[in-house]
């Protein structure tokens, strides 16, 4: 079985910022962002349309998703814009695609 970079979970620490990452992808809106963050970056009013959610909303998901360093901002003028900091993220997306799969 060919494994990426769980070499580098040997601490406590390391086992907790894992934890932490999984954690904020514990909520299917904030999925859904990192979703749309993989096809490119986004402002926060993009977003919003996208989860159908208040603003305040989703900048608490984008600043949940930013304390793990999932997602980094970039200001311009007086809009943010968002995009996905590791693309490799969406293997772990497609990982999971086969639980809901009829595969065995």
């Amino acid at each position: 079985m060919k494994t990426c970079g769980t070499k580098r979970l040997k601490t406590k620490e390391d086992f907790r910022r894992a934890a932490d990452v999984f954690k904020a992808l514990s909520n299917p809106s904030r999925v859904m962002i990192v979703k749309a963050l993989a096809d490119g970056e986004h402002c926060v009013a993009d977003l919003t349309a996208l989860v159908q959610l208040d603003i305040s909303t989703v900048s608490n998901h984008l600043a949940v998703l930013r304390s793990v360093r999932i997602v980094t901002d970039e200001r311009r003028g007086t809009q943010v814009f968002y995009s996905l900091r590791k693309p490799c993220l969406m293997n772990l997306f497609c990982c999971l695609d086969d639980f809901h799969s009829n595969k065995i």
